[in-house]
């Protein structure tokens, strides 16, 4: 993340600055699903037993808008391509994407 170029982009604390229903809608517009943008590690989601059931998208969002940490972290929009995630194939598509634009 240290070598992306990201002056000038507006970064939201969501532990102290929860995401808004909107601003998690214009999310799934990009993405296409609140799964994409949900979660695994974060603890809660195995002390809840989340793993052990089949979740829906309704329950992706709701997961999210109740705790910051079902978030999937960071999430970058760059001329409204969304880059969502900090493994290593997502961290390398958005420093390509960064290079050809």
């Amino acid at each position: 993340m240290k070598s992306l170029p990201l002056d000038g982009f507006e970064f939201q604390e969501i532990k102290t600055q929860p995401i808004s229903i909107s601003q998690l809608e214009d999310l799934y517009a990009l993405s296409g699903s609140y799964e994409s943008l949900f979660s695994r590690r974060a603890k809660k989601y195995k002390s809840m037993s989340l793993k052990d059931q089949i979740l829906n998208e309704t329950d992706y969002k709701q997961y999210i808008l109740s705790d910051y940490t079902f978030l999937k972290r960071p999430v970058i929009i760059v001329n409204e391509k969304i880059f969502i995630g900090s493994d290593k194939k997502n961290l390398q598509q958005l420093k390509e994407y960064f290079l050809v634009n």
